[in-house]
């Protein structure tokens, strides 16, 4: 009987610490950015410019290398819907949307698909290519080698989707988590 008082004190007590260090280092991230809590980590040597994309905002260009060895950059899609999606092969959440967006892809002729591959977070350049191949994915699959441009468009989690029109501005907020084929379809219409 004292055994079982014994283990049940140390149980309470160390969840108790447990909760304390949490309160504590919740505080201290909470001190780090008083706007609104998040925090952004740059590789040292890099300097990237953070601020929020917005509804109305034209996004910023960037030029990456695709799976095949081309070099493109956002402004080449201007004239039509495109959807920038930033995922990884290791996101569970990412698997489950791209058979949709290939789906939307085959489907729209006025709608590309530029997937952004954060390859700085991936163990190789390999997994990326075998990850495509499997699912037959043809839209752009674009490398991001250096995470410097995932960082620019604040893809923190994954995956995220930023939504420019034709005209090559962002029209809609852009979409943390995975989308359904039929929220793709409902974003195609909403964008001009």
């Amino acid at each position: 009987m004292l055994v079982k008082r014994l283990i049940a004190l140390s149980v309470i007590i160390t969840l108790s610490g447990v909760i304390i260090f949490n309160i504590l280092e919740d505080n201290k991230s909470n001190q780090n950015d008083p706007e609104d809590g998040m925090m952004y980590i740059q590789p040292e040597g890099m300097e990237v410019d953070t601020t929020d994309i917005e509804v109305g905002d034209v996004p910023p260009n960037f030029q990456l290398k695709t799976l095949d060895g081309q070099t493109k950059q956002l402004q080449d899609f201007k004239g039509k819907k495109v959807f920038v999606n930033f995922w990884a092969t290791w996101c569970p959440p990412c698997r489950k949307e791209m058979p949709h967006m290939q789906e939307i892809q085959d489907k729209y002729e006025n709608v590309e698909i530029v997937a952004v591959n954060a390859l700085h977070s991936e163990t190789s350049v390999e997994k990326v290519r075998e990850f495509v191949e499997e699912r037959e994915l043809t839209f752009p699959i674009l490398l991001d080698e250096s995470g410097e441009v995932t960082l620019r468009y604040q893809a923190m989690s994954m995956p995220v989707t930023y939504f420019v029109n034709s005209e090559g501005v962002i029209q809609l907020p852009k979409k943390i988590g995975p989308m359904t084929y039929e929220e793709m379809e409902e974003k195609i219409k909403q964008l001009d």
